[in-house]
C-alpha cells in the first residue's frame, strides 16, 4: 500500500520512578526532516535513534519526543556503600605507614569516588535499553497509521482517476462530430473571405486546422498516464514523488486538450479534468 506522510504513536511504560514515553508525529515535507525532543539523560541516543527512523521512513517532517515523567514522591533514594568507604579508609591507613606526611582522606574526596553513593533509581543502560524498545514499539504503530491513512488516499485517487476515464470515454465519440462541425463553419467562413468554395487556400487552411484540433493524442496519454497511476497506487511503497510527476503529466495534457478545444463540449471537458487532477495533487501532497 501507499503510505501517508501525516501520522502520529506513541508508547509508554510504567517504571519504578516514573512513565516513560516516545512519541512521534509527521506533517509532509518534500525530504526527511527529523527532529528529536530529547531529555539530556537521552541525549546519548541520538544517532541511534536518527539511524532508526531514517531506516524505516522516506519523506515527512517528523518530530520523536522522548520524555520521562517522575512519579510524586518517587525521588531517589541515596545510600553510602559503606563496605566501599570501609575499604577506601583501610587502604588510606597503609599508604600512611609507607608514607607518614600523606594526608587523610577528606570527605569529599569520600562522596565523590565511584560507588561510595549508591542510588535505587534505574540504571541509565536500562532507561536506554526501554527506550530505544519503546521507540519500535511507537515506530511499528507509525507506519501502520500511515499505511491506513495512506490507503485512504490512494482510494481516493482511484476514484478520482476513474471519474477521468469516464469524462474522456463520454467525450472520445463526439470528437469526430465536434471536429467535422466546426470545419464546415470554417470552411463556410473562408468562402465567404475569399470568395471562391475551391479555392486551393481554403482546402490547406482546413488541413492545417485538422491538424491543430485533433486531440487523439492527448486522449491516449491521457488514459495512458492514469492506467500508471492505477499501477503506481496498487504496486504501493514510496510513491509520492512518483504521483506527483505524474499528476504534472496529466495537467499538461488536460492543458493542451484545453488549447485545442473547438467547441464548449470539450472546454468544459478540459476543465472537469483539470479540477479532478488538482483534486489528486492535493492528495498526493500527503502521499510519502
Amino acid at each position: 500500500m501507499i503510505l501517508s506522510m501525516t501520522g502520529y504513536a506513541s508508547s509508554q511504560r510504567e517504571l519504578s520512578h516514573g512513565v516513560l514515553s516516545v512519541e512521534l508525529r509527521a506533517v509532509n515535507h518534500r525530504f526527511l526532516d527529523l527532529s528529536l525532543r530529547l531529555p539530556e539523560e537521552f541525549r546519548a541516543l541520538e544517532g541511534a535513534i536518527r539511524e532508526k527512523l531514517s531506516g524505516r521512513l522516506n519523506r515527512g517532517k517528523l518530530e520523536c519526543r522522548v520524555a520521562f515523567n517522575a512519579r510524586e514522591g518517587a525521588a531517589s533514594q541515596l545510600r553510602l556503600n559503606n563496605a566501599l568507604v570501609a575499604e577506601l579508609l583501610r587502604l588510606a591507613d597503609q599508604v600512611k605507614e609507607h608514607q607518614p606526611g600523606a594526608g587523610d582522606l577528606r570527605m569529599g574526596e569520600i562522596l565523590r569516588w565511584p560507588g561510595v553513593i549508591e542510588s535505587d533509581a534505574l540504571p541509565a543502560e536500562v532507561l536506554h535499553a526501554t527506550a530505544m524498545q519503546l521507540l519500535d514499539e511507537a515506530l511499528d504503530e507509525f507506519v501502520a497509521a500511515r499505511g491506513r491513512e495512506g490507503e485512504k488516499l490512494g482510494a481516493i485517487l482511484l476514484v478520482r482517476a476513474d471519474e477521468m476515464s469516464s469524462v474522456l470515454a463520454q467525450i472520445a465519440p463526439r470528437l469526430p462530430q465536434i471536429i467535422d462541425e466546426y470545419e464546415n463553419k470554417l470552411k463556410q467562413r473562408l468562402q465567404e473571405a475569399l470568395g471562391s468554395a475551391d479555392d486551393e487556400r481554403v482546402r490547406q487552411e482546413l488541413v492545417l486546422f485538422a491538424q491543430k484540433v485533433d486531440v487523439q493524442e492527448e486522449v491516449d496519454r491521457l488514459h495512458t498516464h492514469l492506467a500508471e497511476l492505477r499501477r503506481i497506487v496498487q504496486q504501493g511503497g514510496h510513491a509520492g514523488k512518483r504521483l506527483d510527476f505524474l499528476m504534472q503529466e496529466l495537467n499538461r495534457e488536460a492543458n493542451t486538450f484545453g488549447s485545442k478545444s473547438v467547441s464548449t463540449d470539450t472546454t468544459k471537458v478540459a476543465m472537469t479534468l483539470k479540477v479532478l487532477i488538482e483534486q489528486m495533487r492535493e492528495q498526493i501532497q500527503n502521499i510519502e
